[in-house]
């Protein structure tokens, strides 16, 4: 991929990375593919080939970038970027060639530097809609939505159909989640107050139904599911040579893509709905990720979805075309996951390719049995004569069975060439706010008993260190040596100048000192409890920090309980609780100071993150406090409220959540390139990180619950492949002190018609891109210009769609089956915690809403955009599946409308960090009693969390299907059991996204209006 004309993202000032022996494939020129088209019904491929034009962009100064569409290709510039760490992904003998770009001129619009970027706070001001180049924009000018009355639908042809045909769902149509923020400045621009101008307009409150619905949009039940398309596929053939070619790579794909045809029938995905007139679009179950029109000796080898996905799954030819199409290009990657199954392969020589570096994979091609070539540069490299020999058969002469080719995540021990410097041991700081708020809280004494049952199972191995640092207005150190009869606390008083009192005394090993630390976490909590310093120094305890860790590298785990407000770092309150529920633009989104963010910085370079908790009630403003952890690769925790004794739910889920925190995996030292087909390029990405140049992350600390994505544009036509392909590499020190190298790779068909691109298209991974595109765009433009943005991404997708798809044009709200769900998860954005305006929302959980959007896998996330209910009080057996020898009863997942909600019956709702179960007044009395342990609904506790284990078979049910619901998350989720009467109610009732509310449209509504911009 191109590397050139990217400097580093986040950085504040140094000099160009030289990051070992990357080269851009984009210079290198591809050698023959004479390659044959596929057959109709799968992915179509030009014959034409196009000279490949590169140009070099050398590295200059940091300019500011002009304004630019976050879809259009942006020329390069580079940033200035950090010192470079101590550690390279590559083997330093390599030497590090030019980078090349390709120059780019858009149709309408000259290219704009636009710099790689994860921040919030990088962007510059940029146009009302997103576009994916310079072209035109679809439709018409509209001066926002008018939600008055809303029509009749069945008075009007608008809403009938020549053949309503019933949805249906198999495991090969998209799965529904994710469309690119197309948005143009031409169409509806809606007002920062939701959808109404004045919230005043609507009259009906939380959980309004529907309207009066068109016969065709009433329930339908019984849908028949079509069976499954199953694709032929042919054996590859022969080269003409003596070496048998084995059955995988892309360079053997025309027979079996000649093999793959769908022409008597039109693909699931693209069947046509009217989203007006079919409403139960919801599948039962989890919603499959479409899978790439591969032949199937080539797809059985593709990395995991939850791993690695693409928001398209057949990639366009060119950028014109993705322009078309309207849809986002982009990559969602869950890197460090936990994985039941991890190929590790131990060899003195990783096979890669010479001059793009990637790592050899089940996609490359053998032409013989001594020379491959690669899926991303085309250079053919000799293979290595230990190659030759398979670990796994024990035998010789078959390159192709290695397990490196036979799959697509694996792991390898890396080599002495990896590390430049021998690998650090793991090491533990933790930094505790202990302020009167702070011990009034009640936190301390469940951190320090929560380190006590888990110091034995820290990761790490005989060289693991630990630390201890608290603060009020002073900074108190722990001396912890090896001969001491007891902690020794050494203060430091002048917070203006930091400085270690005893630097080799503050870290210590925790194998040899391990009597000492926990005397220290037996006598913290009493040390402090009748203090009455209500100061809080953070920003001077994390110089502190700063300087202990530096010469190792390691995390750092901070522990604040509110605002700052002494030293460097101070902050004031910005936060206006008058203006929480103000249909206005939000302010305030935006770092309040720079110190957190250069602080990050110098953390990031010397291997340092910081994982930041933070637990209050009051104002502490994440937007600032939150960049420690953003640009140092660290996590962000935030318990509202917090109180042990006043909210034992929070308590709860900080107890389980440290649990997780403390006794996980984690890698150390890291850093990520992603790679892809020359031709295609990266220029944004999403996550917490630093960007040392074009495609390296740094990342201090990575954790298997950590989700990142990346912006890809086409830089060059892809006329002459069939396939493209994309890696990412993760190099990182395990907690044994292991130097590992996680390798996936992702391989997709190119096509070139704009029906297939749209028949791959993963509605959940475009959602996603599109949540991480639509915050950053709230704190860089406004809150109004992201909601406008979002809703935008769907006419004019939809209006692509109707406009370049559709054959015959039919009345109606159309779009294909793999996009139908894409209106509801965009509704779902605009009225969550991050995006909504017109509700009462609290700054802080704004941005931390935010911040899970932009750092959550792709499985979570979605809890988060749209979440899921589950009727309770019928649980049955029928369906269940068997899970470690444990029946879990499979429930339908129904619509989040109030109109699926009768008081006989109790209903979950899954939203992602919470569970809600709301019993109904007349709920069924068995229920009550084998379930909840009550003999009457008027004996539901209100502050209910918790199922009692009861001997029933409903209660066994129950609980089964609600512990396998927190088995698939990493953090805890905790239960509350409302009644009608509930405070939490509203919470419940805002999560039904489908219902008109006083700020904002209903589903069918939100309908209306973009089939009207469509229209158009």
């Amino acid at each position: 991929m191109s590397s050139g004309g990217f400097g580093s993202q986040n950085g504040t000032g140094g000099g160009t990375y030289a990051n070992g022996p990357f080269q851009s494939p984009i210079a290198l020129h591809p050698t023959s593919q004479d390659y044959v088209v596929g057959q109709p019904g799968c992915p179509t491929i030009a014959q034409s080939k196009a000279p490949l034009i590169s140009g070099t962009n050398p590295s200059r100064p940091h300019q500011p970038a002009t304004e630019v569409s976050l879809y259009q290709n942006p020329s390069g510039s580079s940033l200035p970027i950090m010192p470079p760490g101590p550690l390279q992904p590559m083997p330093p003998s390599q030497p590090a060639p030019n980078n090349h770009r390709m120059p780019l001129s858009p149709p309408s619009q000259s290219a704009s530097a636009l710099p790689v970027s994860n921040s919030y706070y990088q962007h510059p001001p940029q146009p009302t809609s997103w576009q994916y180049g310079g072209q035109s924009h679809i439709g018409a000018p509209s001066k926002g939505i008018q939600p008055g009355p809303v029509p009749n639908p069945g008075a009007s042809q608008v809403y009938s159909m020549a053949t309503a045909t019933p949805p249906s769902f198999h495991n090969a149509s998209p799965s529904p989640g994710h469309a690119p923020i197309t948005a143009s400045a031409n169409h509806v621009t809606m007002p920062a107050g939701a959808y109404p101008s004045q919230p005043g307009q609507m009259s009906k409150s939380d959980g309004t139904a529907y309207p009066p619905l068109p016969p065709g949009y009433q329930s339908m039940l019984g849908v028949p599911k079509p069976s499954p398309v199953h694709l032929p596929t042919q054996p590859y053939s022969s080269p003409s040579q003596q070496y048998q070619q084995p059955p995988v790579g892309p360079a053997q794909l025309s027979p079996s893509l000649a093999a793959l045809s769908l022409q008597s029938q039109t693909p699931e995905a693209l069947r046509v709905i009217n989203l007006l007139q079919e409403r139960n679009l919801l599948p039962p179950g989890p919603i499959p990720p479409p899978t790439p029109c591969l032949p199937q000796d080539l797809q059985k080898f593709n990395s995991n979805p939850e791993v690695f996905r693409c928001t398209l799954t057949s990639i366009p030819q060119t950028q014109s075309l993705l322009n078309k199409a309207r849809l986002p290009l982009g990559l969602l990657l869950h890197p460090f996951k936990d994985l039941s199954q991890l190929p590790v392969v131990t060899s003195s020589t990783i096979v890669r390719c010479r001059s793009c570096r990637t790592y050899i994979n089940p996609f490359v091609s053998f032409l013989d049995q001594r020379r491959w070539k690669c899926n991303l540069c085309y250079r053919v490299n000799d293979v290595p004569e230990e190659f030759m020999y398979n670990p796994v058969s024990r035998s010789y002469g078959e390159p192709h069975k290695r397990p490196e080719v036979q799959n697509a995540t694996i792991e390898f021990i890396a080599p002495s060439e990896y590390m430049l410097r021998p690998p650090q041991p793991a090491v533990y700081l933790f930094v505790l706010d202990v302020s009167h708020n702070a011990v009034e809280t009640g936190y301390i004494d469940v951190v320090c008993q929560s380190l006590l049952e888990n110091l034995n199972s820290l990761p790490g191995d005989t060289r693991t260190k630990i630390g201890f640092i608290t603060f009020d207005s002073m900074i108190h150190f722990y001396n912890l040596q090896e001969g001491l009869s007891q902690p020794q606390m050494l203060i430091v008083s002048d917070i203006e100048d930091i400085f270690l009192p005893t630097p080799d005394s503050l870290l210590v090993n925790l194998n040899e000192c391990k009597e000492l630390v926990q005397d220290l976490l037996k006598s913290l909590p009493q040390m402090f409890a009748k203090t009455m310093e209500t100061q809080s120094a953070l920003g001077p305890a994390l110089q502190a920090a700063f300087k202990l860790m530096s010469p190792t590298g390691g995390r750092v785990s901070v522990f604040q309980t509110q605002l700052p407000t002494l030293g460097m770092g101070s902050l004031q309150s910005r936060e206006d609780p008058n203006q929480r529920s103000s249909a206005k633009d939000v302010q305030h989104l935006s770092p309040a100071t720079d110190f957190y963010k250069k602080l990050a910085l110098d953390c990031s370079g010397q291997q340092v993150a910081v994982d930041l908790f933070v637990l209050s009630a009051q104002y502490c403003d994440l937007a600032t406090l939150g960049c420690i952890s953003r640009y140092s690769a660290g996590s962000v925790y935030f318990y509202p409220s917090y109180h042990n004794e006043h909210n034992p739910a929070q308590t709860e889920r900080f107890q389980k959540d440290l649990k997780r925190y403390l006794t996980r995996k984690i890698g150390f030292e890291a850093v990520m390139r992603i790679r892809c087909t020359k031709g295609l390029s990266i220029h944004t990405f999403h996550g917490n990180f630093f960007v040392r140049s074009t495609d390296l992350l740094s990342l201090p600390n990575i954790n298997p619950d950590a989700g990142f994505a990346v912006q890809m544009s086409i830089e060059e036509n892809l006329l002459d492949m069939q396939v493209v392909s994309f890696q990412a590499a993760l190099l990182y020190t395990s907690s044994k002190g292991e130097r590992r190298i996680r390798v996936h790779t992702l391989c997709l068909p190119v096509v070139n018609s704009i029906s297939d691109i749209f028949a791959g298209a993963d509605v959940q991974a475009i959602t996603g891109l599109l949540a991480s595109m639509a915050v950053d765009r709230s704190v860089t433009a406004s809150m109004t210009d992201a909601r406008d943005a979002m809703t935008n991404a769907v006419i004019d997708s939809l209006t692509s769609y109707r406009n370049s798809v559709l054959a015959v044009q039919q009345p109606g709200l159309l779009a294909p089956a793999c996009l139908r769900l894409f209106p509801l998860y965009i509704l779902g954005l605009l009225k969550q915690k991050a995006f909504r305006t017109g509700t009462s929302t609290r700054l802080d959980d704004r941005v931390f809403a935010m911040c899970q959007l932009k750092c959550q896998p792709l499985t979570h996330l979605m809890h988060l955009v749209h979440p899921s209910l589950y009727r309770l009080d019928t649980l049955t057996d029928e369906g269940a599946r068997n899970v470690n020898d444990h029946i879990i009863p499979q429930p339908g997942v129904l619509q989040l409308s109030v109109e699926k909600l009768v008081r006989e019956g109790a209903f979950l709702m899954d939203s992602g960090s919470e569970f809600y179960l709301w019993v109904g007044r007349n709920c069924n009395p068995t229920f009550l009693r084998q379930v909840l342990g009550v003999q009457n609904y008027a004996d539901v506790p209100l502050n209910m969390n918790q199922l009692p284990e009861l001997d029933t078979v409903e209660s066994t049910r129950t609980r089964a299907f609600i512990g396998w619901l927190r088995e698939q998350r990493p953090l805890y989720s905790v239960l509350h059991i409302i009644r009608e009467e509930s405070p939490l109610k509203s919470i419940f009732m805002q999560n039904m996204i489908e219902d008109r509310t006083e700020s904002a449209l209903s589903y069918y509504e939100f309908l209306l209006h973009v089939q009207q911009q469509v229209s158009k």
